[in-house]
């Protein structure tokens, strides 16, 4: 399968250009064969907790609509994310759409980010989510999802690649760099980590820090285009790697479920 990860550097709040340069990379993606294009974490909005303003209803969602347009327009996958109306409060979401429209998955993000109080605006999701597409099992998170392993050995047991989206500062890079390796090792399949650029209207800075990671923890080989990153993965490399080496058939699940 071959993936582009976008590392976005999202206009603050500001829909409507935000999908014109969304549109862009999907144009550039679907020149060069991508089955897949992997955008940040609120793709058009940046992460902001102005609800009032971001939040859409999902069954009138201008953000889902767009992109199930532009999937088939330029006959190509795409996994985005955004805000969805819940109650009083928000859901942090991605959407999965397949290359003919099709609303494969969704996914709202498990682990609010309490550090910075995104729980008081976001209801957590109590689902996990894994799709079909191309002959591989795609497990979702979102972001801050990363620190907690658990989540990510429960969706290894279905899946060949899990995608983080996110906004992840620069301050904290290396965190997440070393956990999207991490992930991977631990769970012996592909982790996709897709995080955007740039700077906030919290004065955050953010870098380039997309990348992919194989079974053993090895950053995939890319080619750019302009600023994206295509990959090209085969889950048939993982289940020759785990016929050599395979430690995930080690695992203990009950006995972790006694001492956690």
């Amino acid at each position: 399968m071959i993936i582009a990860t976008v590392s976005l550097n999202q206009i603050w709040e500001n829909k409507k250009e935000n999908l014109l340069l969304c549109e862009e990379y999907i144009n550039k993606a679907s020149n060069e064969n991508v089955d897949l294009i992997i955008f940040p974490e609120m793709t058009l909005t940046g992460f902001s907790t102005n609800i009032r303003l971001i939040a859409e209803d999902e069954e009138e969602s201008n953000t889902i609509g767009k992109f199930i347009e532009l999937s088939k327009l330029y006959n190509i996958a795409i996994l985005f994310g955004l805000v969805i109306k819940e109650n009083n409060k928000t859901l942090n979401r991605s959407i999965f759409v397949d290359n003919k429209g099709a609303i494969l998955g969704k996914y709202t993000k498990i682990h609010p980010f309490s550090f910075s109080g995104e729980g008081e605006y976001f209801n957590a999701g109590t689902e996990l989510t894994v799709i079909s597409f191309n002959d591989f099992n795609i497990g979702l998170t979102i972001c801050y999802d990363l620190r907690f392993p658990e989540l990510y050995s429960a969706l290894s047991k279905k899946s060949d690649l899990v995608i983080n989206i996110a906004n992840w500062p620069k301050k904290r890079a290396d965190h997440w760099a070393t956990l999207l390796k991490a992930r991977a090792i631990e769970n012996q399949i592909f982790i996709a980590g897709v995080n955007r650029t740039g700077k906030d209207e919290n004065g955050l800075e953010y870098i380039e820090s997309s990348n992919i990671f194989n079974a053993n923890g090895e950053k995939m080989k890319f080619m750019e285009v302009g600023d994206m990153k295509i990959y090209e993965i085969n889950k048939d490399w993982t289940n020759k790697f785990k016929e050599k080496f395979n430690t995930t058939n080690d695992r203990k699940i009950e006995f972790y479920k006694r001492i956690l």
